[in-house]
């Protein structure tokens, strides 16, 4: 998009909607949605079905979900920060073992490792994709490594193969190759090698939280797997340890949420087939900027674009792109976010379990990066607006724009503490 364009379209257009960095309904709803949640709740009226617990609603859901996913199994769960605790649970985990997990990163992941009272190592980030690492996670491994927990980042299908042919070059001499363990919030439908990311894969885990690209009325989670005997220790876990006469508790789905997870589920390729329509006129307006980086898409990744990630040079990294956010959001009304800054220097409480481990690269990525808002249901209208105030706000810092250069560690902190879950 040129300089001329970009006036054009800011002095013509005005935001439709006030997008949120992160939007709040990640999806949409419709009718199918009120028909069976009106249906669902009327039927548990009578005494002799009520509101479930394990119900045909949760199986048939499950089944879906697992032939959807391309696996043998899928359990549901009340979110998928419990989906993360519950797959570690699953290895017994001892205060020596080791579970490698990259910073740059929503913190429900480090926050179950150290749940589970084990050892919280730290990788770096690929400044293409913001997955793990692959080389990093290869000098990371020790014979003490159990785990590899691996998050899809904002959208971007994360080579699940090489993290496993790592673990497999690396075994515990007790109890073999590594799991590696996807954390799919903000991929599901992503695939990678013509399979969904989630085939082939120990344990994946999915989010059917309100911002994610499919939502079960506002929380929810599931474990995909394969192994019936795994799938047996999930079900005890959430229901009190009933299946298999562990310790267990409750971290069901609902009867009503998985009623409507069924209709979300028919439209998902749907929803993200129009994300990505919006993220393909972005790519076409923005590819003319020197200085953004767009998003990384090779012809082996499906990218869902959950967030849609850009990255300024590395000599605007930090109060340049901090006055770029700024200009974006008093100037034009349009919100941003870094997504994610790396847990280790921003949770003081992840911090204090990860002393002395440091990540460079990570750091200077943080420093780079920023999403714009990005949306199913945007309309044209918007998504030009957007480009052209990220457009004109890079043409002005180029130009030697300082209006908010001073204000860019004010700038830093608002924006890291932005929703990006």
């Amino acid at each position: 998009m040129d300089a001329a364009s970009a006036d054009r379209i800011l002095g013509s257009h005005k935001l439709e909607v006030a997008w949120p960095n992160e939007p709040l309904l990640g999806g949409y709803y419709g009718e199918e949605e009120m028909e069976v949640i009106n249906k669902t709740v009327r039927d548990s009226f009578d005494p002799t079905r009520g509101f479930g617990f394990i119900c045909k609603e949760i199986e048939d859901f499950e089944a879906a979900l697992a032939e959807y996913c391309g696996t043998n199994d899928c359990v549901t769960v009340n979110g998928a920060g419990t989906g993360l605790d519950m797959t570690l649970m699953c290895l017994d985990l001892r205060p020596e073992d080791e579970v490698i997990v990259p910073s740059i990163n929503f913190k429900a992941a480090l926050l179950a490792v150290i749940g589970q009272k084990a050892k919280l190592v730290l990788c770096e980030a690929d400044p293409q994709t913001l997955c793990a690492d692959v080389a990093d996670v290869a000098r990371k491994i020790t014979p003490r490594t159990r785990a590899i927990m691996v998050t899809h980042m904002n959208g971007y299908s994360a080579p699940m193969d090489q993290y496993q042919e790592i673990a497999a070059a690396n075994p515990h001499p007790e109890f073999g190759p590594a799991k590696v363990i996807g954390d799919v919030a903000r991929c599901m439908g992503g695939m990678y090698k013509g399979k969904r990311n989630t085939a082939g894969v120990w344990m994946s885990v999915l989010s059917f939280h309100t911002q994610k690209l499919m939502t079960t009325l506002g929380e929810g989670g599931a474990v995909t797997v394969d192994d019936p005997d795994l799938a047996v220790r999930l079900r005890s876990l959430r229901q009190f340890g009933w299946s298999d006469g562990r310790w267990g508790s409750n971290y069901k789905l609902t009867k009503v949420q998985a009623a409507v997870g069924l209709v979300q589920l028919r439209k998902l390729d749907q929803m993200i087939e129009e994300r990505r329509a919006v993220a393909a006129a972005r790519n076409e307006m923005l590819a003319d900027i020197p200085e953004l980086t767009l998003p990384y898409e090779p012809e082996t990744v499906k990218h869902t674009y959950y967030l849609y990630t850009l990255l300024v040079p590395e000599d605007w990294a930090g109060a340049k792109r901090d006055q770029l956010m700024r200009m974006l959001w008093d100037d034009y009304q349009v919100s941003s976010v870094v997504a994610n800054p790396p847990c280790h220097s921003t949770i003081p409480f992840i911090g204090e379990y990860t002393q002395g481990q440091e990540l460079p690269a990570s750091e200077l990525l943080a420093k780079r990066l920023f999403c714009v808002p990005i949306h199913p249901c945007m309309s044209q209208n918007d998504n030009e607006y957007i480009c052209a105030a990220v457009s004109k706000a890079v043409e002005r810092i180029r130009s030697g724009d300082t209006t908010y250069l001073e204000a860019g560690e004010a700038e830093a902190t608002r924006a890291i503490t932005g929703r990006a879950g």
